[in-house]
């Protein structure tokens, strides 16, 4: 979701620096970018070890309450659209793919993010506080998502924006479309780089699969 439909990991930024400069400190770019896919849990610990405080289990849980009700705020006033990523969703559906949304995103936020994204848009949608702490890059988000889907991963196309979520999706066995955002990926045997959802006919995603096969 966040920087591979909507253009959200810039406000996930503005949220962070935020709460570094609420607790007297600046986040640095290194840190910033480790945390791109990455699940709360761990983005509050990398924020708060990058600033130099504890990282206790309380303090986690402070510092991701700050953050939830900023970005809150952030997404309440509307979420761009990456490119050709509104009419990749509406291709989908059109061509009567089954689609699922894995985010590492907590579901208040998706929930709101999806005010933009169409409640309808998918079959399925698996949040980051819904995998039991196997977040990316683990493979359970796309293990879950294509249970839920009932589908075999190795049949799935998952389109991700960073190393992390490239990572999970292909542990799960799912070809990979991989369309970097924030941060630069690099080739792989079972996915296919591309500069944006514009660049994709998704009529023809098969072939990704037939590639990594």
């Amino acid at each position: 979701m966040d920087g591979t439909l909507v253009d959200s990991e810039k406000l996930w930024t503005i949220a962070l620096d935020d709460y570094a400069a609420h607790r007297g400190g600046r986040l640095s770019q290194q840190t910033r970018e480790d945390m791109v896919g990455s699940n709360m849990t761990r983005s509050m610990r990398l924020l708060l070890i990058d600033l130099g405080l504890p990282d206790g289990n309380s303090e986690i849980a402070g510092a991701a309450s700050w953050v939830a009700r900023r970005m809150t705020e952030l997404f309440g006033e509307g979420l761009p659209w990456r490119p050709g990523a509104e009419e990749a969703l509406q291709r989908a559906k059109e061509l009567g793919l089954r689609t699922a949304l894995v985010t590492s995103t907590i579901r208040p936020l998706t929930d709101l993010a999806l005010d933009t994204l169409g409640h309808d848009s998918f079959d399925v949608t698996v949040c980051g506080d819904e995998v039991d702490g196997k977040n990316k890059p683990d493979p359970e988000p796309y293990l879950k998502a294509a249970r839920l889907l009932g589908v075999d991963p190795a049949d799935c196309v998952a389109v991700e924006d960073s190393p992390t979520g490239v990572a999970s999706a292909e542990a799960a066995g799912c070809a990979v479309l991989a369309i970097p955002c924030e941060v630069p990926l690099s080739p792989g045997p079972r996915r296919t780089l591309r500069d944006s959802l514009a660049d994709v006919d998704v009529a023809a995603l098969g072939e990704l699969l037939t590639a990594a096969a």
